[in-house]
């Protein structure tokens, strides 16, 4: 079993309710995706449409693993830089492979179509991400080329009294 990748699919309804489902099951599974357990997809569902309005801007594109049955397995979504100091530059957000799919190396294979897809992007010679801190993600990312190049300690509040480090990554594409 494997994971198709398109980048800039079709926005559907299918898509949307996949995104929203993969996004619903990584959260409440304890992923760090911006949202804490419990999580619904209502609570979620803003947050799909905002990432669909800055695709249609074109601010916005989005890389979507598909698993052999069709479902959403995987997403990321690249983000480019509206500053003309900092366009050469993308960030990739919400990178999430579906707790189904955990310890099949699927989020390896969404990094490595992650960086595929940005050397087709006119001008973008790196990629940055962030990630929460505690959980081993930096290890990770690490371990598919990304070098942390900065920490903010305790950034991130993901419940009263627990505050994790919010850990910038880079991976090079030049």
């Amino acid at each position: 079993m494997s994971l198709t990748f398109t980048l800039d699919p079709a926005v559907t309804p299918a898509l949307r309710d996949g995104i929203l489902d993969l996004w619903t099951d990584v959260s409440n599974a304890g992923g760090a995706v911006g949202f804490v357990p419990p999580v619904t997809r209502e609570a979620i569902r803003p947050e799909v449409v905002r990432y669909f309005a800055q695709m249609a801007e074109g601010r916005t594109r989005l890389l979507v693993g598909h698993d052999d049955t069709g479902e959403v397995a995987a997403t990321a979504f690249f983000t480019f830089n509206t500053h003309r100091l900092m366009t050469h530059w993308a960030w990739l957000y919400t990178v999430m492979v579906h707790p189904w799919h955990q310890g099949k190396g699927y989020g390896r294979d969404l990094l490595t179509a992650a960086e595929r897809a940005a050397r087709t992007i006119d001008g973008i010679e790196a990629i940055r991400l962030t990630c929460r801190g505690g959980l081993g993600l930096e290890r990770f990312y690490g371990s598919c080329g990304y070098k942390e190049v900065g920490r903010i300690p305790g950034a991130i509040r993901v419940a009263p009294g627990e505050d994790r480090d919010d850990v910038i990554m880079l991976l090079p594409l030049v």
